[in-house]
């Protein structure tokens, strides 16, 4: 039987160390390891469920932010690119990743002095925005620039404010549609208009947090603690996947963060790695 073209979703455990995140936005709350463990296990259920073939790595106890594996890769169509991250206490995150991301794509890095954050960068089409926030600097935007520009890819910076990532601020909702808490970000590079030419919709006010949702396929996961804003996204059409994420958002995670979603074929996924 021929391979097949499938959507893969690399994920990992939570680690038992969580309660000692880094944390730059949100102040520090009391964590349940136990309900942060079966929300994460809720949330891969629901990546199953819109049809994603679920890889789960094993937890790197060591490593407190370690269930949130999309900060150190940025994959495309045609090869992985793991990132520097931004805060030191993650760089060891990235060797594991690699490793099973080498099975699917060529793999490239990132490089001191660069830093950057996969949660910083959105690719629409051909266009790859980038957060410039404290965890992706000018040197990581500039050698994303460089990595990609074989592939046809235009890298953009996009300023942003009061926020971790690009992808607290906006994420694609639907093949044409954003959702943006447009306080958080400038849309405007000199003269250009980023973003031009997509739908927009703007987060409920009471809920600035709610910009962060992962799209798969021609669904939505998106957290369940937004119900204003996730009733403007079904309002627009788009088929929304609840899930509640409350112990992993204390951690500043969201629902991006917790998984590479990526095309690839069913011969190579092969579910939990041990």
């Amino acid at each position: 039987m021929s391979a097949q073209a499938t959507c893969i979703a690399i994920t990992r455990e939570v680690s038992t160390a969580l309660a000692h995140c880094e944390l730059s936005f949100v102040s520090r709350a009391p964590i349940d390891l136990i309900l942060a463990i079966a929300q994460h296990r809720a949330y891969l259920c629901a990546l199953e469920s819109l049809g994603c073939v679920v890889i789960s790595m094993p937890a790197q106890d060591d490593l407190a932010d370690s269930v949130f594996v999309e900060d150190v890769a940025v994959v495309l169509d045609e090869i992985a690119i793991m990132t520097r991250p931004g805060a030191a206490s993650r760089r060891a995150e990235v060797a594991s990743v690699a490793k099973v991301l080498a099975r699917y794509r060529t793999v490239l890095e990132i490089v001191a002095p660069g830093t950057l954050d996969g949660g910083d960068v959105l690719r629409l089409g051909c266009d790859i925005y980038v957060g410039e926030s404290a965890r992706s600097n000018a040197a990581g935007i500039a050698q994303l620039r460089e990595l990609c520009a074989p592939f046809g890819y235009r890298v953009h910076g996009v300023i942003t404010q009061d926020c971790l990532h690009l992808k607290s601020a906006v994420t694609q909702v639907a093949d044409d549609t954003l959702l943006i808490n447009p306080a958080w970000l400038d849309q405007t590079r000199g003269d250009i208009v980023l973003f031009a030419g997509w739908k927009m919709i703007d987060v409920d006010p009471a809920e600035q947090h709610a910009a962060n949702a992962l799209l798969v396929g021609d669904g939505l996961i998106y957290p369940a603690c937004f119900p204003h804003t996730r009733q403007r996204l079904q309002d627009a059409g788009i088929a929304v996947t609840s899930v509640d994420v409350s112990e992993l958002q204390k951690a500043e995670g969201a629902v991006t963060c917790c998984s590479i979603v990526f095309a690839g074929t069913t011969s190579l996924a092969t579910g939990n790695i041990k």
